[in-house]
């Protein structure tokens, strides 16, 4: 025995929904004016990179600029010895993530908690996090590269050890605070539906509120993380032979500044997939929040 269908919509019927002509033109305008801004981008890329180029080519010094910072019998002379510095860079950003990832978000959960018990912390943390982020991260790796070995507690200590700990110090105070505003966008009335189905604050912290603050305060984390690549590279104030204290030695033994220039290609290249990452994501929840229906 058959039914009428009783769909608004005859089209649903069919496992297709029908799009109106208005939305069709749109879709089609869009496109155009898509196929226009590529088509300007393009010139416009293409007239600037001529500009600059006829400039430098006109330009008094360029042959010696050129020689001294981009040679290429020096960048093949000093790529392996930058690169191997490199490596060293990658290892102190792995720790350095997963140090400032812990400490930022203890410190957060501490700043955003209302327990009394909790005060002597929370202000520990609001000094923290005030104070960290008024130092330079150059000062602070003098402060800690220099001033714990001249405690004389633990014996010699690998700098790149020590300046792991001050990257570690400083960006947990920025990172720290992204994620309170995170903790504090959520609203409360997330919280208050999760302990009415039987979650302890705890499982209410770590299953509802902690998920939805790293959606909202993702692209403002990774900037700190962009960030924290590029002054991982100055650990080499420390002494130690990353990809930056490797350029610099191959300058001083050949009075010539193109390993600098490598070492920047390195980082460069380092940095532009979550550059990348970064961009895309933030254009997905841009979306997210614009999208509307269709009519």
């Amino acid at each position: 025995m058959s039914f009428p269908s009783t769909s608004p919509n005859p089209a649903a019927d069919d496992g297709a929904m029908s799009v109106s002509g208005v939305e069709l033109e749109r879709r089609a305008y869009r496109r155009k004016r898509q196929l226009q801004s590529v088509a300007v981008s393009m010139v416009s890329t293409v007239v600037l990179a001529l500009v600059v180029v006829v400039g430098l080519q006109m330009s008094p010094g360029w042959p010696h600029v050129k020689e001294t910072f981009f040679s290429a019998e020096y960048f093949a002379k000093c790529f392996p010895e930058v690169l191997d510095g490199l490596w060293l860079n990658l290892r102190i950003l792995i720790v350095a993530v997963i140090g400032v990832a812990v400490l930022a978000t203890l410190i957060a959960l501490i700043r955003t908690s209302h327990n009394p018990v909790m005060f002597p912390l929370r202000v520990i943390a609001a000094v923290y996090t005030t104070v960290m982020r008024g130092i330079p991260m150059i000062v602070l790796l003098y402060l800690i590269g220099f001033g714990i070995p001249g405690l004389g507690l633990f014996g010699r200590i690998d700098p790149a050890i020590l300046g792991t700990i001050a990257i570690v110090l400083g960006y947990a105070a920025y990172v720290a605070e992204v994620l309170r505003a995170g903790f504090n966008d959520v609203h409360p009335s997330q919280r208050a539906s999760a302990r009415s189905l039987g979650l302890t604050a705890g499982q209410t912290t770590w299953l509802v509120v902690i998920p939805q603050a790293l959606r909202k305060v993702t692209p403002a984390l990774m900037n700190d993380f962009i960030s924290m690549q590029k002054d991982v590279g100055l650990i080499s104030v420390l002494g130690a032979v990353d990809a930056v204290r490797a350029a610099q030695i191959e300058v001083a033994s050949s009075y010539n500044f193109t390993p600098y220039v490598v070492a920047s290609l390195l980082f460069i290249l380092m940095s532009v997939p979550f550059i990348l990452l970064s961009d895309w994501y933030s254009e997905r929840l841009r979306r997210r929040e614009q999208s509307g229906g269709v009519v």
